[in-house]
């Protein structure tokens, strides 16, 4: 049997679709239905490792966590990982392909877009609902041959599509209208309507507003939801979202993180950063770290050697030194592991440009990058307490030295029974490979109270996650009209026949 299938499109980026889709999955697992997020091309740093051993977006992820079913692959078959500002690792099915500079995979990504259907169908196949995310903008019409996010997309599978307009960045009346303005016929002809997102105040003040966008475009409204300050406990999916996210408490143990410029996998911060006992500050470019800081941490990047270019511009170098020297705690995740050793070595430009550097010279390990990618979930336990740990993999390169003789890990999932990571002699710095490490509660208390974190506030990270994913699909379900939404949603075309399928009025 074929899925229902509806997507989610934008008239830009960051207005809320990852979270609207979350939110559509969560209410539609809830009444029973069957459900699968999709889409088609992501463009992040911000991965999942999936059981199948592939990786895929983070918010893809999240949606899956929404639906009650596992992350896998075919949920995000495209995946752009930035290295440079011109230059991306293209991630195609889970596992990566090459590499490639903007331009030439702008000129070349319509060849994608047949396993991206892949992908697409056999999730149709197994799923009762597809909800598609796009990505970015269909106004962005200069960009539309060869599109494989938005209504390329859509067209190739004939699938309707809601446009989602984000009231907040202002002049949402004219983001929907001129998207229907500048759309093709056979395009705007797939727009079954449109949600009006991020409402502050009283949204019967924006009943004119409605009826302006549905005269002007003929499309019917599904509804106007109103800023949800909820949103902020779950994952964010852009670095861009890092310096508006609520850094807790006001006193307790202080928690720094630099914001790197290719940050990766930020949100192995999120279980710390919603510790009560916790003040968790980003620190941005153009600022230093607090000197109040009681842990610095270091979290992954898609460009070691680049970021910490990065990290020694910005100052944060001297920093990181002299807070470690006064006894400061540091962890560096990954990327940031990488950063806290004596030297980087990236001979074939495997993260990036070619070329090594010296490291922080904090832990006495040294790495190399090389072509293999280790991608997998991963269990084991902290080498000091034993507390148990539940994360993942996702990372190129190989560090080795004395101090990884004493472990932050010690993994129990075949094959890779093996000490993981690595500590100095005194204990106050750590490094390790691991991601999502702190979403272990027993471990991030038991880590936290060891830096001298006041008694721990028993947060069980996962059912805030729940909870937080409940209140969004509760507000959202206050808000728009789901049914007509489900209504909206159709069989796609036959992958065969490449035809229109027939419409179906009945709802789930």
């Amino acid at each position: 049997m074929t899925a229902r299938a509806l997507m989610l499109q934008g008239t830009g980026s960051d207005v809320g679709k990852s979270l609207l889709t979350a939110a559509l999955c969560r209410i539609a697992a809830r009444r029973g239905v069957s459900v699968a997020p999709f889409k088609p091309q992501n463009m992040s740093n911000n991965a999942c490792a999936c059981a199948d051993g592939g990786e895929i977006g983070r918010a893809q992820a999240l949606q899956a966590r929404a639906a009650g079913v596992d992350p896998h692959t075919d949920m995000n078959p495209v995946l752009l990982k930035p290295q440079t500002d011109t230059g991306a690792q293209i991630v195609v099915h889970g596992h990566v392909r090459e590499t490639a500079e903007a331009c030439d995979y702008m000129a070349g990504r319509g060849r994608l877009l047949a396993p991206v259907l892949d992908s697409f169908y056999r999730l149709a196949a197994q799923y009762d609902l597809v909800l598609v995310e796009g990505a970015g903008s269909p106004a962005e019409t200069n960009l539309r041959a060869g599109d494989i996010a938005n209504m390329g997309f859509a067209r190739a599978a004939n699938i309707p599509v809601c446009v989602i307009g984000d009231i907040e960045k202002g002049g949402v009346i004219a983001g929907l209208v001129g998207t229907k303005a500048v759309l093709g016929r056979e395009d705007a002809d797939l727009i079954g309507g449109f949600v009006v997102n991020k409402f502050r105040g009283d949204p019967r003040l924006f009943d004119g507003g409605v009826q302006e966008i549905a005269r002007r475009t003929g499309w019917a409204c599904f509804g106007v939801v109103p800023w949800l300050p909820a949103a902020s406990r779950l994952p964010a999916e852009d670095a861009v979202d890092l310096q508006s996210i609520a850094h807790g408490a006001k006193d307790g143990l202080v928690v720094a993180a630099p914001m790197l410029s290719r940050i990766a996998n930020f949100d192995d911060a999120d279980p710390i950063r919603l510790e009560p006992s916790v003040s968790f500050q980003w620190t941005p470019p153009g600022r230093p770290i607090p000197h109040d800081a009681d842990i610095v941490i270091l979290f992954g990047t898609k460009s070691t050697l680049g970021d910490l270019g990065f990290l020694r511009a910005q100052g944060w170098d001297h920093d990181i030194i002299a807070h470690a020297r006064a006894g400061g705690r540091v962890l560096g995740v990954c990327g940031g592991y990488q950063m806290l050793g004596r030297r980087i070595a990236d001979p074939d430009g495997i993260d990036g440009a070619p070329g090594e550097a010296e490291g922080l010279g904090l832990l006495n390990v040294d790495t190399v990058m090389t072509a293999e990618k280790r991608v997998a979930p991963a269990k084991g336990a902290c080498a000091l307490s034993g507390a148990a740990i539940d994360g993942y993999e996702i990372h190129m390169g190989r560090t080795a030295g004395p101090d990884t003789r004493r472990p932050f890990a010690l993994m129990d999932d075949a094959p890779n029974a093996a000490p993981e990571g690595a500590r100095s002699a005194d204990g106050r710095v750590e490094g390790t490979y691991l991601h999502g490490v702190f979403a272990s509660d027993a471990f991030r208390r038991e880590w936290l109270a060891r830096a001298g974190a006041p008694a721990a506030g028993g947060l069980d990270y996962d059912a805030e996650v729940d909870a937080a994913l409940d209140a969004l699909a509760d507000h959202v379900e206050c808000a728009v009209d789901v049914d007509a939404l489900w209504r909206l949603a159709r069989p796609p075309a036959s992958r065969r026949a490449g035809g229109r399928a027939a419409d179906s009025a009945t709802g789930f």
